[in-house]
């Protein structure tokens, strides 16, 4: 068993920050199709961005390796950085129920702002939400910690699979012989969570074509419906879960390199032997079906059984990179992106929306699912080249800084060379 964790600065682990800098790359792989494209395009590819040739592959990958993957291996890291802020601020001013409580308070508003200005997907406030559950637990065993994460988790499937044969048995009586036209309506209301019209897309297309008020319109439109309909009942219950399980493999040691080379081998082997294979399953059923939406939307309701698996096996390749010491260049970079993960991620809806939005570039909607990669690798490119030669210079990411300077109620030490500054995570 290795017992060695790799520290980078100060008190930060380079593993930590390595795995969210990996995170926070990987979330745009997804989120790309919602800034580019009709939101429904990010479940239905047939919706748009194109189905078939390089566009198909694009969907299928993603969807097994990405989509919901990514997200969840960075909510982990966020309930895995709950109890290391909460720890660090034990012996502090204000200590951790202010700090955490403040955190959370201050979250909510940045990520409501980047939910209405910016990217209507937003976590921030999903996690500022979800934040508020976690840390009255942060000091159970760890046994416990997984256990709730666990049912939390599975309560949320049972009640996603009961919506989606609730929406079956809907259909089947808005399509029967002798449909009453209370069933003919109920359906139609309905069927807009998982067949949207196509006027929905266009009229999202015009409104990011057209100024700042018209892609604010539309975005607000999306936001709200994100947070008073989705969030409630499906976001926020999987952060909780996920949270939890974050927090217990922090206090496993998972993140900070304490499991053997053998146990991160077994993670992967779970994840990528067992969990991605059955995702490539689902996929090819949900594509073989032709993307019928009751059938989509009941089968990607399993995946939220192997997305944590598949987001920590990813994580263990990261740990026992960073480990190994091999290609240092390399986790040196990530681990510099996941210190600035708060910036990155809002740089990236800062950038993309100059990308797509009318008063930018004005490419939305044009480019196919594919074609987006090459907004992810520019958008890539600049992370892992600015996060470094920045933290050289300051102490934190530019929204690292503001966020904790509000936490604290003070401007904290910004720049390097002047006053010295914990390199506590924020």
């Amino acid at each position: 068993m290795a017992t060695t964790t790799t520290a980078a600065q100060g008190d930060r682990y380079l593993s930590i920050d390595a795995v969210r800098g990996f995170a926070v790359l990987g979330i745009l792989l997804m989120n790309i199709v919602g800034m580019g494209m009709p939101a429904f395009a990010y479940i239905d590819p047939t919706y748009a961005g194109g189905s078939t040739g390089a566009d198909l592959w694009t969907w299928a990958v993603n969807n097994v390796l990405t989509d919901g993957k990514m997200r969840a291996l960075f909510t982990m890291l966020f309930g895995a950085s709950a109890v290391l802020v909460a720890e660090r601020a034990e012996a502090g001013r204000p200590g951790p129920l202010q700090t955490h409580y403040r955190r959370l308070f201050w979250l909510f508003v940045i990520g409501m702002l980047h939910a209405y200005f910016l990217w209507w997907g937003d976590i921030l406030v999903t996690y500022a939400l979800a934040g508020l559950v976690i840390f009255p637990f942060r000091k159970l065993d760890w046994r416990l910690q997984l256990t709730i994460g666990v049912v939390v988790l599975a309560a949320l499937l049972g009640a996603n699979l009961f919506e989606a044969q609730a929406l079956t048995a809907m259909h089947a009586a808005a399509t029967a012989p002798n449909a009453t036209p209370g069933a003919v309506k109920a359906w139609q209301e309905a069927s807009q969570l998982v067949a949207p019209s196509a006027d929905l897309g266009r009229q999202e297309i015009a409104g990011y074509r057209g100024g700042f008020m018209d892609a604010f319109r539309v975005r607000a439109l999306a936001a709200r419906l994100i947070q008073t309909y989705l969030m409630p009942t499906g976001e926020i219950p999987e952060a909780i879960g996920q949270m939890f399980l974050g927090m217990a493999l922090f206090r496993t040691g998972f993140f900070t390199l304490k499991w053997s080379n053998r146990a991160y081998a077994t993670m992967i082997a779970v994840g990528y032997l067992i969990a991605a294979p059955v995702t490539a399953w689902i996929a090819w059923t949900i594509w073989r079906a032709g993307f019928e939406p009751l059938t989509l939307n009941r089968l990607e309701d399993w995946q939220q059984v192997t997305r944590p698996l598949i987001g920590l096996a990813h994580a263990s390749v990261i740990l026992l990179l960073v480990r190994s010491g091999a290609a240092q260049g390399v986790s040196n970079r990530l681990a510099a992106a996941g210190r600035m993960a708060f910036s990155n991620y809002l740089m990236t809806s800062i950038i993309t929306t100059l990308v797509f939005c009318g008063f930018g570039l004005g490419l939305y909607g044009r480019l196919s699912r594919f074609g987006e990669l090459a907004v992810v690798a520019g958008v890539w490119a600049f992370i892992l080249v600015w996060s470094k030669p920045w933290l050289a210079r300051f102490h934190y990411g530019p929204f690292e800084w503001a966020w904790r300077s509000l936490v604290r109620w003070s401007p904290q030490p910004f720049v390097r060379g002047g006053p010295t500054a914990a390199e506590a995570a924020v």
